[in-house]
């Protein structure tokens, strides 16, 4: 019961940073779900992958409701982002967690930096 409680929790911080950062759930969900789950590290990419892309949805209708979206503006990043996903996941396995996590810290690094900039 605990860890429906837990899960429940991490799932709501990431998609309230998803919902309010236009992105970002990962950051928080990803550390969250490797503190609390017994998932080995691969799995983990691959759940957050997997929670995230209906959160993204979500988060994606309200703003096209609310008009805070230019879909002509998104659709290029769009384009990029489903040919990277493609590419990532076939990737998937063939890299080193140990460079996959200096990778998501590298990345956490520079978003963190430039969002304060």
């Amino acid at each position: 019961m605990k860890r429906n409680w837990i899960a429940s929790l991490a799932g709501g911080a990431e998609g309230l940073a998803n919902g309010l950062f236009g992105g970002g759930g990962g950051m928080v969900f990803l550390p969250i779900l490797s503190r609390w789950s017994s998932l080995p590290q691969r799995k983990l990419y691959a759940t957050c992958v997997g929670v995230i892309f209906p959160v993204c949805l979500v988060s994606a209708a309200v703003y096209v409701w609310r008009g805070g979206i230019s879909v002509w503006t998104a659709l290029p990043y769009l384009a990029g982002g489903l040919i990277g996903g493609f590419l990532g996941g076939k990737l998937y396995g063939k890299v080193s967690t140990t460079v996959l996590k200096w990778l998501f810290a590298a990345f956490l690094f520079y978003a963190g930096v430039k969002y304060l900039l």
